[in-house]
């Protein structure tokens, strides 16, 4: 059924690769979506330009400096965007009465706050954000129970997944005949390299993902496979499962994006080209389909498809998060803070690939768990991990 008014949508994150994967999509189909706001962090040339493209109502950069050159330069060029500064304008922007959909796509632990909020406001939240289920699960979900909001995964696999779950999943997948999910992963850029060669891996060697086009920090996580970790505690909240009920499985060509196997022995999966813009669609217009501008599969061409196991002495990252998973509480908030720190230390050369999953290992054993039973008591929890990788950080320079 088409829409007789465009919904209004906001962006947050729309400088980053998947907010611009966002706005094509969104370009293909101005009858049905209008950009209500665009919001980033210091981005204002992309966001200048974006500006020109969307004509949104509003434009937030987080950064004050950023906002104040975007500012003059739409005033210069006679456009009429409104620009707002601060992470409070992102909570603003993403329960504007006028905005129906929010695509939250903020890296990091910066995008939870606008995300929760776009959830406890009853918007269709397209999750592109894994820190929100990440660190918030139980908060975040029962927003969305509250509310009434409809969420929709756009992480490829994750996507996947709820293409090729039963549409009455939410009541359990054992209830549903589901017996797994298999969630698929390239295997990033060191799958076949031998364990003892990593302590060399340069950071330009990790951001070299074979198949995908990516960030620095979500690259890094691909090569570390923290970012399937990550992906598996999303599904946990997202799917109704528990950890055992997930696989993770190497699946280097890219073209599978994940499979869920039901106990009479089928097999689904949702196949596709490694481009964003498909599970961007898809949750757009979900439960319709419309255009996303990518091709349609070529099958012959892909020619074959290959499976494996990861080895868990090249991924010690895939075992921690199901580790954090399994404790509940604050445990994952720790993870992914933990990650965060030793990823960006990594990049900065202040320490060995293979510190990452040391650094965030110590720091689960080391900082106490408590209920994650409110935000505050997250952002507690990735204080606390944050401060103690920094020392750990220290100790080692020392």
């Amino acid at each position: 059924m088409s829409q007789t008014m465009p919904q209004g949508i906001t962006v947050l994150g729309s400088t980053g690769s998947i907010g611009q994967s966002t706005l094509e999509v969104l370009a293909l189909h101005p009858e049905r979506f209008r950009v209500i706001a665009l919001c980033a962090r210091q981005d204002h040339y992309r966001m200048l330009a974006q500006c020109r493209t969307h004509q949104p109502e509003f434009a937030v950069m987080v950064d004050r400096d950023a906002a104040e050159t975007l500012r003059r330069a739409l005033r210069a060029e006679g456009l009429p965007t409104v620009v707002l500064t601060g992470r409070s304008a992102l909570i603003e922007m993403a329960c504007h009465p006028d905005v129906a959909v929010v695509m939250a796509a903020i890296v990091g632990a910066a995008g939870l706050p606008p995300t929760l909020a776009a959830a406890q406001a009853g918007k269709r939240v397209l999750l592109a954000n894994k820190e929100a289920l990440v660190m918030s699960g139980p908060l975040f979900m029962q927003a969305v129970a509250d509310s009434g909001s409809a969420l929709l995964p756009v992480d490829s696999e994750h996507n996947a997944i709820f293409q090729s779950l039963p549409a009455d999943f939410s009541r359990g997948l054992a209830a549903s005949g589901v017996e797994r999910i298999l969630l698929t992963a390239s295997g990033g850029p060191f799958r076949e390299r031998a364990p003892d060669t990593l302590g060399a891996v340069t950071p330009e060697e990790a951001c070299r993902h074979p198949n995908w086009v990516m960030g620095r920090k979500i690259s890094v996580d691909s090569a570390t496979m923290m970012n399937k970790g990550l992906e598996m505690i999303e599904a946990c909240w997202l799917f109704h499962a528990e950890p055992a009920q997930i696989d993770i499985v190497i699946h280097p060509q890219s073209v599978v994006h994940s499979l869920v196997s039901y106990v009479d022995g089928s097999v689904l999966a949702q196949l596709g080209n490694a481009d964003m813009r498909t599970p961007i669609a898809h949750a757009l217009a979900w439960p319709e389909r419309i255009r996303s501008g990518v091709p349609a599969l070529d099958l012959v061409r892909a020619g074959r498809l290959d499976f494996e196991a990861p080895d868990p002495q090249r991924f010690p990252c895939i075992a921690l998060a199901y580790a954090a998973m399994q404790a509940r509480g604050t445990a994952p908030a720790l993870l992914n803070a933990a990650n965060e720190m030793a990823v960006e230390a990594f990049l900065q050369r202040q320490i060995p690939f293979t510190s990452i999953p040391e650094a965030v290992d110590a720091c689960l054993q080391a900082v106490p768990l408590t209920a994650a039973d409110s935000l505050e008591a997250v952002f507690a929890a990735d204080a606390s991990a944050r401060a103690w990788v920094g020392d750990w950080l220290q100790s080692r320079r020392v």
